[in-house]
């Protein structure tokens, strides 16, 4: 049997650099099985920060080592060359795209892929593009009828505007949403700018920190909530995996308690009762189809035990894809083993390219 050569790149142009790295060895790893290395060659490709691509060799020593490669090319020097592709990339049969945050989830490098004709895992330009704008994403929410928290739409001109308008801006936040109140870049991943503001001088800080990260911002009213998550896997007929609990000590799920060890427990499966379990997992999958999801994707939501309310949060289309990560650990907790996952994720990639070519070929001319 012919090997399909699936390109695994990583790296990438965010904040999420060194995430991508450690999820691209897990999976690298899961292609190296024996189930899996019957049927795939694995072709790495590393992204450097400056967005320049290197080959299998040098993709080969980062996944070795775990660590970024220093970039040498001087900023004369970066622009022209981010144009240059690895020879090997025209071997690749499948795109396994590993690149956390922007740049990488948020539709840029998947249209990318479509220019070129080739099959890749996870959601198309669209669906990317929506799940990593949090402000398109809470509309496509609310289309769907799916509730959410009370929230506002800030840019960065008004939060860096004359102090008239600034102030009426801060009292709107405030009479509308009240403290404590959640300020986000629209556009960052793993919790990156993220701040939680109890009074004015908070509010100050956190949103001009916001706004040096996106000229887009979202200000969430905060919530006294389980925070639980469901992992969604398939194209039109998605399933659910079970439902995982989020805690931890600190204030907020910050990124400092995302990525330090010790710092957050995850509880699979979360202890809820078999309705809400359900509820959520219709949740999860309405949320995926209303942003044209496909192959992969994380919902998160709140939980209000007390009135059994369950507030949708977000949805991510390109989850922590390492070991311990809560989305390949639903699906262990599911059935589904890591290496499992990412050979069905390779399948979902292949239906839509064998989707996408019937459609071609059977249009009226």
């Amino acid at each position: 049997m012919t090997r399909l050569k699936v390109g695994l790149l990583f790296g990438g142009c965010s904040g999420e650099h060194e995430v991508s790295i450690i999820s691209a060895r897990a999976i690298a790893q899961a292609l190296h099985t024996e189930q899996n290395q019957a049927k795939y060659t694995v072709l790495p490709f590393y992204i450097q920060k400056d967005g320049i691509w290197q080959g299998t060799a040098l993709a080969e020593q980062v996944l070795d080592s775990g660590k970024p490669l220093a970039c040498a090319l001087t900023a004369s020097e970066i622009q022209p060359n981010r144009w240059q592709f690895p020879a090997q990339v025209a071997e690749v049969d499948v795109w396994f795209p590993v690149l956390h945050g922007p740049n990488g989830e948020d539709g840029t490098v998947q249209g990318l892929f479509k220019l070129t004709q080739v099959p890749f895992v996870g959601s198309g330009v669209l669906g990317s593009a929506i799940g990593m704008d949090k402000l398109a994403m809470k509309m496509a929410f609310a289309q769907a009828g799916l509730p959410q928290v009370n929230y506002l739409a800030v840019t960065r001109s008004q939060i860096w505007s004359d102090p008239c308008t600034y102030s009426k801006l801060c009292e709107q936040i405030e009479s509308t949403l009240g403290y404590p109140c959640f300020i986000k870049p629209a556009n960052l991943g793993s919790s990156v700018g993220i701040a939680k503001a109890r009074n004015r001088h908070q509010l100050d800080a956190a949103l001009d920190s916001a706004a040096s990260y996106d000229r887009r911002i979202i200000v969430e009213a905060g919530v006294t909530a389980r925070e639980v998550e469901c992992a969604v896997l398939g194209n039109d007929r998605p399933k659910a995996s079970v439902i995982g609990e989020i805690t931890y000590q600190s204030d907020f799920y910050d990124y400092e308690t995302k990525y330090t060890e010790g710092r957050a427990e995850l509880l699979i499966p979360a202890q809820l009762s078999s309705s809400v379990v359900e509820r959520i997992q219709d949740m999860a999958i309405q949320a995926f189809m209303a942003i044209d999801g496909a192959g992969l994707a994380r919902v998160d939501f709140f939980y209000n035990e007390v009135n059994q309310e369950i507030l949708i949060n977000e949805i991510n289309t390109l989850p922590g894809f390492t070991a311990t990560s809560m989305y390949p650990q639903l699906w262990a907790a599911s059935g589904v083993s890591f290496a499992e996952l990412v050979d069905q994720l390779i399948q979902f990639a292949l239906e839509r390219r064998d989707d996408m070519t019937t459609s071609h070929e059977s249009a009226p001319s």
